[in-house]
Order: C-alpha cells, then structure tokens, then sequence
C-alpha cells in the first residue's frame, strides 16, 4: 500500500493551480477562505501526496474551514465540496492508479485529529453519490451544509442539446424574455454596481423569506475571489431587475446568490439572465454547471425546468473526535454556527 502524507500550502498560485489542475470547485479556492478567514472562520490549505518524501505526487488536496465552537466542544473542521481528489483532464474520470477516496480522506482526516481539539471534521465531496466510498469510521453528518441533491449541466454538450434537455416552458420563457428590449444583460463590474444588486437581493429576501449576511460579506466575495466570483445582472433603464452571483473554477461553475424585483418577474427576466451565464460559461471552456443545490421550493421548481435529470452528490459525512455526541445532540449555539455556514 503506497503512503500518503498530508502537509499545509501557504502559497495561493501554488494552491488555486493545484485545485484547478485536479478539477476542484471553486469553493476549494484561495479566495473562498480568505472570505470565510474574514468572517470568524479559520482557513487552512493541506495537500495529500503519496510516496516517498522526495519525488512524492499530489493525489489530493483540501480546503478546511475551522470555527472554535462553545465550551468544551473544541473545533468543528468544515471541507467545502472537499476534498478534491486527482482526475484525469482527458475524461474527469480518476485514475485507477490512484489512491481511493477512503485513503486520501482519512489521511486529511487523522492530520486534522492529530493536529487539534475537533469535535468533527465534516467534508462534502463535490462526487456523485456512491462514487465517493469512505471508511467505517465515518459518519453520516445530521447537519449537512451544502443540500447534496442539485442540478448540474454537463457544458459540454451543444447548446442546442442544452435546450432541448429544458422544459418546453423554459425554453419558451428563454426566448421570450431575451427578445424583450427593454432588457440588457451585463457583468457587474464594481461595488457600488454590486450595491445595486443587493437591493434586489434584499427585497428577494424579504419575499422568499430567507436570511442574508452584511453587506460587507458579499463584497468580501466579489472581491477576494476576484475573476472567479463573477456577477451578470438584466438592467431595464440602467436599473438591475435580475442578477446571478458565481463562483467558477477551471471545471465547474456554482451558483452562489441570485435574485430578482417585481419587474424581473414580470419580464421573466431570470431565464433570459441564467441562460446568458450558462452559455458564457460554457464558452469558457467550463463543463459543469452547478445550480447551488435544490431544497423542494419554488426556486428549486424554477432550476429544474432546466434539464430532464437531478444530481445527487456524495453528501456530508463526518469523521468524529472528542465531544461528537454532544455535538450531535444539538447544542444552540453549535447549530447556530453550521447554520451561519448555510447562507454560503
């Protein structure tokens, strides 16, 4: 059995290159931890390499987001969409060469233990379900993060393939709106055009009822991750009625926010909008796009009209330390801090 041996990256363009090289998502990025570092989480970059010290390969890497929690429970340890794990850029298949997923994970897992008081390290593949095998000192997490059934286009594909996949409605809304003249989609490309933005977001909120951070921390996110946060929104008279906020890597695209007023729903502007972001998407070369997760309400109604398929990813597992069944048990203030995570 070949060894793997777990060690931190302190070097950013070390770090995002190796991510996009192994096909890793965007939130494994640099720049998602710096938002999450300003934000009262912790942020540490590791890689798995396997062999012999000198000579050895990166087969994984993984960004962990740590936050101190109440009392005796000591840290819970988060991977966004982590690990990522080495793939073949012909087929973004792994190859069969490499160590399993069991393995890199429980290297990552025993440094995190070895390394400080945890209570759980919890990781959320970004793998299709029954790919991602771990072993039996994993737990299935009763907290989960990110939801794991979602939508993913496979970019690859034509656009007219694309369309096709769509509900007949969808593809009629798509055209329709995107005919509408008095509707111009563009890139956000400032904070005070971001600002705008917020409003809407704002006001989509107080609608869906759902909550939001600081204004601060969706700035933290346009600018930290910089071009790999992009912001597209439809303008009717120089005024955002619809935006869509991304996150991309190399390989995939991840819907973070969107939101839209009462004359974007009027204008059916959010098809014409996600549809311009997905064809621009594919034009770069990205073959994933990931619509954020669905949870059973009326966005995810609207996201599903957009392919014949559902995804269903590996989902949240933890690897327990000292205090799990305190933690599992539900204190407030630690569910208070998983849901904080929630709003991405």
């Amino acid at each position: 059995m070949t060894s793997l041996f777990v060690t931190p990256c302190t070097d950013r363009a070390e770090w995002d290159a190796t991510v996009r090289e192994l096909g890793g998502h965007p939130l494994q990025l640099w720049g998602w931890g710096d938002v999450k570092s300003a934000h009262r989480w912790k942020a540490e970059r590791v890689l798995v390499r396997s062999g012999r010290q000198e000579g050895a390969v990166v087969v994984g890497a993984c960004q962990l987001l740590t936050r101190t929690l109440p009392g005796p429970l000591g840290d819970f340890v988060y991977a966004p969409r982590g690990p990522v794990l080495a793939r073949d850029p012909a087929d973004g298949e792994r190859p069969a060469e490499e160590p399993a997923p069991s393995a890199v994970a429980d290297a990552i897992a025993d440094y995190v233990h070895g390394s400080r008081r945890a209570v759980a390290l919890s990781i959320e593949p970004d793998e299709n379900a029954g790919e991602f095998p771990l072993s039996k000192s994993w737990r299935a997490a009763e907290t989960p993060v990110l939801p794991a059934r979602t939508l993913i286009l496979d970019l690859r594909r034509s656009e007219d393939e694309l369309l096709a996949d769509m509900s007949k409605k969808h593809r009629q809304y798509i055209r329709k709106s995107g005919r509408e003249d008095a509707i111009h989609i563009r890139p956000v490309e400032s904070l005070e055009q971001l600002d705008v933005c917020l409003e809407v977001y704002r006001e989509t909120s107080e609608r869906a009822d759902f909550g939001l951070h600081e204004d601060s921390y969706y700035h933290d996110v346009f600018t930290m991750l910089g071009d790999d946060a992009p912001v597209w929104a439809a303008y009717v008279e120089d005024r955002p009625v619809a935006f869509l906020f991304m996150a991309k890597s190399g390989r995939t695209a991840f819907e973070l926010y969107g939101g839209m007023d009462e004359t974007g729903q009027r204008l059916r502007a959010n098809y014409a909008l996600k549809w311009h972001v997905i064809r621009h998407m594919k034009s770069l070369g990205i073959e994933r796009y990931d619509f954020g997760g669905l949870i059973n309400d009326g966005v995810t109604t609207f996201k599903t009209g957009f392919a014949s398929h559902e995804n269903l990813l590996a989902g949240s597992w933890d690897r327990p330390g000292a205090g799990y069944a305190l933690w599992t048990k539900g204190l407030p203030l630690a569910k208070r801090a998983v849901r904080a995570l929630k709003r991405r």
